[in-house]
């Protein structure tokens, strides 16, 4: 998949276009109708039978064209209820994670979220849904390459993509009302909570052969955290890595 000529020309930051209005965002061309039925299936039967409650994640899971974040082979299956191999060792998220962490994540209109991990873009573009910007890492430079030209491609005006390691966040755009990682650390990484705002939340998994979600919000007098459910993603690397997990 071909970058645009600007974007080839920049070596460590594929930025994609500033965010407009929520309205104006983005404009999907029309999808196949067996697409929207699965889609809509999915929403019931994998997410709101599995108690996601909130409409706007519901809303932003039944908009989002799954099987255009998936490689060709594999769009028959983008909307069952598991991950799927996006190459370079990595994953797209069976559909409820991607729900869940939306949810908790609890994002509200006007707001500005942090995702570490792009990974194929799927997660980001339901977080654009539901955020005004949308800022996410990749440290793939293929993955992140390739999703950044998905993102532009398909109409996500409001989602930035960066190459480069999550583990220090994006602190020229911080601090960030929400933060999202799809990439599990051993410990908390210190800079990702310092990029918190006031009332900001963090969803993240934490852990080495075991692995919870956790949700961290900063209130005005610290951090309040809560372990969530098991999961079981794949390793954050770069300098968690060689750092161990040093963190919170």
């Amino acid at each position: 998949m071909r970058l645009p000529a600007r974007a080839l020309a920049v070596a460590v930051c594929v930025v994609l276009a500033g965010c407009g209005p929520a309205a104006d965002r983005h404009q999907q061309p029309a999808l196949p109708d067996q697409h929207a039925a699965a889609r809509a299936r999915m929403v019931d039967q994998q997410l709101r039978a599995r108690g996601i409650e909130d409409a706007r994640v519901l809303d932003a899971m039944a908009a989002v064209p799954r099987h255009a974040f998936v490689p060709e082979e594999l769009a028959g299956q983008a909307y069952s209820d598991r991950p799927l191999p996006i190459g370079h060792g990595q994953t797209i998220s069976q559909p409820y994670i991607v729900a869940l962490m939306s949810e908790l994540a609890d994002i509200r209109p006007g707001e500005r979220a942090l995702e570490v991990g792009t990974g194929s873009g799927y997660a980001a573009a339901v977080l654009s849904e539901l955020a005004d910007s949308v800022y996410t890492i990749e440290i793939v430079q293929p993955l992140a390459a390739s999703a950044a030209e998905r993102l532009r491609r398909l109409g996500y005006a409001n989602v930035r993509v960066r190459f480069g390691d999550g583990y220090r966040g994006w602190p020229g755009r911080a601090p960030f009302d929400a933060i999202v990682v799809t990439a599990a650390p051993e410990y908390v990484p210190q800079p990702l909570l310092d990029q918190l705002a006031v009332g900001g939340r963090l969803v993240i998994p934490v852990g080495g052969a075991s692995q919870d979600l956790i949700e961290i919000t900063r209130t005005a007098d610290g951090l309040v955290e809560r372990n969530v459910i098991p999961v079981r993603f794949v390793p954050m690397t770069g300098e968690a890595q060689r750092q161990g997990g040093g963190g919170r």
